[in-house]
């Protein structure tokens, strides 16, 4: 697990700060689930935290019984299986997608997003990568808002526009 790193995670939620207030958030890849339990303090309407390892996904139900997080939801499966099941069932204002750099899904994961519907119109998508090479490729409906980098870690904000298809 590599959490994001404190400096970052300020930094993420400086530029969301007016945005995260009764937001449905999205943490994929979950992992010790600082940003889904960052956006369930600064008032996000509901958080679905999406955790693979099983050990790691029992540590964040327990971490939001301790903090009484009632809007947030642990989904112990793959980030992948999660957007295949959760198609049109509900969509997401904030999603955050921070995967083990090794797994290199990027590309695949913003796919899948925009196949299953998940984003909500003008929803932000949060990433992290290695700050080394090039950006994964995107939609041409993510516009890019934000772009940093912080010692081995690249970090960047999107919107989402419905109706940008080119």
């Amino acid at each position: 697990m590599r959490p994001t790193p404190d400096r970052v995670r300020e930094t993420l939620f400086n530029w969301l700060q007016d945005k995260v207030g009764g937001a449905r958030c999205l943490d994929l890849f979950a992992g010790s689930g600082a940003l889904g339990l960052e956006a369930a303090s600064r008032g996000a309407d509901s958080v679905t935290m999406v955790e693979n390892d099983r050990q790691a996904s029992k540590q964040l139900q327990s971490h939001c019984q301790l903090l009484t997080a009632t809007n947030c939801r642990v989904e112990s499966k793959s980030a992948q299986q999660y957007l295949i099941s959760s198609s049109s069932q509900q969509q997401f204002d904030i999603v955050f997608i921070d995967p083990p750099y090794q797994s290199n899904v990027w590309t695949e994961i913003a796919e899948q997003l925009m196949t299953n519907g998940v984003l909500a119109d003008n929803a932000y998508i949060y990433l992290e990568c290695p700050s080394k090479g090039e950006l994964p490729t995107f939609p041409a409906q993510w516009q890019l808002l934000k772009d940093k980098k912080a010692g081995g870690v690249r970090y960047c904000l999107f919107t989402y526009n419905l109706g940008d298809t080119e």
